[in-house]
């Protein structure tokens, strides 16, 4: 009966830790109340299908998660036209060395440039889709399949084949051209493969394991990249601390604060998808959002498969919606009301 009667009371201390420790994380975790945004994601299954995940991080932490379908925090899949913010961030790996500058001309690494009236194109420009080359129209200039075998047979294809459409720094076209001009500049300085150099400066310092950029024909620095939702968060965490991802300094404050900037105004965008009208465009990531004095607060960088990441500096957080989309029809309008309804539940100053 003794025995029995201290079993009983082991199991009930048990049981007792166990309900704390519940209760504890749930403190920790629910401190902010998702419901409306749990609600909005439930209703919008017409929009985002039956397979996607949402997560939010804020204050050292993801504080909101959800997952649906075949789509897990960890299913990596294509992210296209995000990998742009990758890309950039890489680039701006090399500015932070002291290996190049944003406004160093093209032709300086890459002479057949300058062989074919394209000297005066600037390093700062193909990361802004403001180097004048002639792309195809709308969406197929971002969707066609690679047909060069090698970064550098591409590149040298845009220098020699594609005829210049405006003066340089003139006319915003967002394509596949300028982020794949840069990136084969990283291999001529470092002579190193673009992917190898992912790997070592941006993937692995983040801890992003089930990221590539893998390709059996020419890599694709602008739309090639395959990663999960929990890599591309910790990317994502890596801006929104200026630089800094588990107390390690990837990138420099500066180098943040350039990437923020914008480089065009709304006069200058001659074709931007649908899911980006009205935005303007900073170094691989459009800007979605401005405080009064026009200082840039919010950062997205949108993959026509379904991707959209983005940062808030107003509300300090950083989220992201992986979805699978064969379309690339991405419901602007949406996503909006998505930021919007988190936005009102974490606090943020936008002064």
């Amino acid at each position: 009966m003794e025995k029995l009667s201290f079993k009983i009371v082991k199991t009930c201390c048990k049981v007792s830790l166990l309900m704390g420790m519940l209760l504890f994380f749930q403190l920790s975790y629910g401190q902010y109340h998702f419901e409306p945004l749990q609600q909005l994601l439930t209703a919008a299954k017409k929009d985002l299908g039956k397979n996607y995940v949402c997560m939010v991080y804020k204050e050292g932490k993801i504080v909101f998660k959800q997952e649906e379908g075949d789509i897990k925090t960890n299913t990596q899949i294509p992210i296209a036209g995000s990998s742009k913010w990758l890309t950039a961030a890489l680039v701006m790996t090399f500015v932070d060395q002291g290996k190049l500058s944003l406004d160093d001309k093209v032709s300086t690494y890459l002479p057949i440039f300058a062989n074919y009236g394209k000297a005066y194109i600037t390093i700062r420009q193909c990361l802004s889709h403001l180097t004048g080359i002639q792309s195809p129209p709308g969406i197929v200039n971002v969707l066609q399949k690679n047909k060069y075998a090698t970064l550098e047979e591409e590149v040298n294809a845009f220098a020699s084949k594609r005829e210049i459409q405006d003066n340089p720094g003139m006319a915003f076209r967002y394509s596949n051209i300028g982020l794949n001009i840069a990136a084969r500049i990283l291999e001529v300085i470092s002579k190193k493969q673009f992917d190898q150099l992912m790997a070592e400066r941006i993937f692995r310092p983040l801890n992003m394991r089930n990221s590539s950029f893998y390709s059996n024909r020419a890599v694709n620095p602008s739309d090639g990249a395959f990663a999960t939702a929990a890599d591309y968060m910790n990317f994502l965490v890596m801006l929104l601390n200026k630089g800094v991802f588990n107390n390690r300094r990837i990138l420099s404050e500066k180098a943040i604060e350039e990437m923020e900037k914008p480089e065009t105004n709304l006069s200058m965008i001659q074709y931007a998808p649908a899911i980006a009208n009205g935005y303007n465009y900073a170094l691989g990531a459009w800007i979605i959002g401005a405080n009064t004095n026009g200082a840039t607060t919010t950062l997205a960088s949108t993959g026509a498969s379904g991707c959209y990441p983005w940062i808030d500096r107003c509300h300090n957080y950083a989220a992201l919606i992986f979805e699978k989309s064969k379309t690339g029809d991405q419901k602007k309008e949406w996503y909006i009301q998505v930021k919007n309804t988190i936005d009102g539940i974490l606090p943020g100053n936008c002064e």
